[in-house]
């Protein structure tokens, strides 16, 4: 494949990031909200939101006027004679040379180890005994159908979610924290780079220094490059990666030059809990710690290294950190069990000042039950997955003035809902229904369309 045109690709990572956005900033028409302790915190017809849910089809409930169409399917054959993997989790869409879409998509898959129990050819596994890793799809934006897909990345393990960088690539995390002393081949715990323009699996190797924890999600700022990561953890941290060489001025970063890993501390507050007790709209400058050993070796006792380094030196303690997205300026971060009722906040983070603030906690499942993968829209609305447990996963759309509205509902399982994400033209919205382990029910990847233009998506 012709290379990617950098300065397309750039133009679009931009508007990926931060969507099109314009007058008052996302940060304070949430925090202006907020910081009424939530009322009205629902959005309706004309407030942002679309209306109710009407069953679109088997599979999803959608608004009116919204259509659907399933792309892929777990256990189906793939372009490159392999089955399509289960356990969809994070994704993202790209632009490729051709006008057509790239989507990468995460495979949670956590396999006991085994001898080629990884996905796709052994010999380009990292880890023949893991079965994670990546699939990459080429879809037509207009007739939103599947032109190919392969295995683009294996031998990983547990890839849950990760995220764009500017430079035309997908950085892959594992939600792990393993190797050869629980029978693995290699040790686990890292991130992996998966280029767009990547056509088949290459082996490919971990990039140690941006850590080895739990990972879940990671943002890059593309005005800086460096590298904002979250922990699922019930003891997380929020962590940025300085690269050596970052991106700049259109030019690709290298993650491989080395840098230095860091976590997040509140100013004057040495080890603060976020967990629970807190203001909505409270701004709070941020701080950061570093961390000495970014690379802890180890069996799953040593699961919380990197952790209680920074909390050592006073870093601040989330809990279960997961969706991380670059969006209008900010790092968009979303802990999944955290608030007083352990429903879920949503922070941003402004790299600019320095500054973190709740920009929504939820007050009831009725209202948001624990969000997880997270992304902003064309419009600037933040679009939250739902991963709860409950009979059944939705995705939300929070606005602009900080109200909650439905877009979707999964009624093919009660999977969370996952990868969600926009097309190049924010036409269409990507996002995977994670499946049921066992085969009751297999993960799919729906693509999303209609009068987006009517509220705040």
């Amino acid at each position: 494949m012709r290379p990617i045109n950098r300065r397309a690709f750039v133009r679009y990572s931009a508007r990926l990031a931060g969507g099109a956005v314009a007058g008052v900033s996302a940060l304070q028409a949430l925090t202006s909200c907020a910081s009424l302790g939530n009322r009205r915190v629902l959005a309706g017809v004309g407030d942002g939101g679309y209306g109710p849910l009407k069953d679109a089809g088997p599979e999803l409930a959608l608004p009116r006027g919204f259509q659907y169409r399933v792309l892929c399917v777990e256990g189906q054959r793939m372009s490159d004679g392999y089955r399509a993997p289960g356990e969809h989790d994070g994704m993202c869409a790209f632009p490729l040379p051709n006008g057509n879409i790239r989507l990468i998509r995460n495979h949670e898959v956590q396999n006991p180890p085994r001898l080629n129990a990884a996905m796709g050819d052994p010999a380009t596994a990292y880890d023949p005994g893991a079965g994670g890793g990546t699939v990459s799809l080429e879809v037509h934006p207009e007739t939103r159908d599947v032109i190919r897909d392969f295995v683009s990345l294996n031998g990983t393990w547990r890839n849950c979610a990760g995220g764009p960088t500017p430079w035309g690539s997908w950085l892959s995390c594992e939600e792990a924290f393993f190797g050869p002393e629980s029978g693995f081949g290699e040790v686990h715990g890292y991130v992996f780079e998966v280029p767009v323009a990547r056509e088949r699996a290459v082996r490919t190797e971990p990039l140690k220094e941006l850590g080895r924890f739990v990972h879940e999600a990671l943002a890059v700022d593309p005005q800086t490059g460096i590298i904002y990561e979250t922990e699922d953890h019930t003891r997380a941290g929020f962590y940025r990666f300085l690269p050596n060489q970052p991106y700049r001025d259109g030019q690709p970063g290298d993650l491989r030059a080395g840098g230095r890993l860091q976590m997040a501390a509140i100013a004057a507050r040495r080890r603060y809990d976020t967990r629970t007790g807190q203001t909505p709209g409270q701004t709070m400058r941020v701080t950061w710690v570093d961390i000495d050993d970014p690379d802890p070796q180890g069996g799953p006792e040593q699961v919380n290294a990197v952790f209680e380094q920074g909390y050592a030196k006073g870093g601040a303690l989330f809990s279960r950190l997961e969706g991380c997205w670059y969006g209008d300026g900010s790092v968009y971060i979303v802990a999944t069990n955290g608030g007083d009722e352990e429903l879920g906040q949503v922070w941003q983070y402004r790299p600019g000042d320095e500054t973190l603030a709740l920009v929504f906690e939820s007050p009831s499942r009725h209202v948001l039950n624990r969000p997880d993968n997270v992304c902003v829209s064309p419009r600037g609305a933040v679009v939250l997955c739902e991963d709860s447990g409950a009979s059944r996963q939705y995705l939300k759309g929070l606005t602009r003035d900080g109200r909650i509205f439905d877009i979707a509902a999964n009624l093919s399982s009660k999977s969370e809902l996952a990868g969600v994400t926009f097309s190049p033209d924010g036409r269409t919205l990507f996002f995977n229904a994670y499946g049921e382990r066992g085969g009751r029910q297999p993960g799919m990847t729906f693509a999303v369309w209609g009068p987006w233009e009517q509220g705040a998506v």
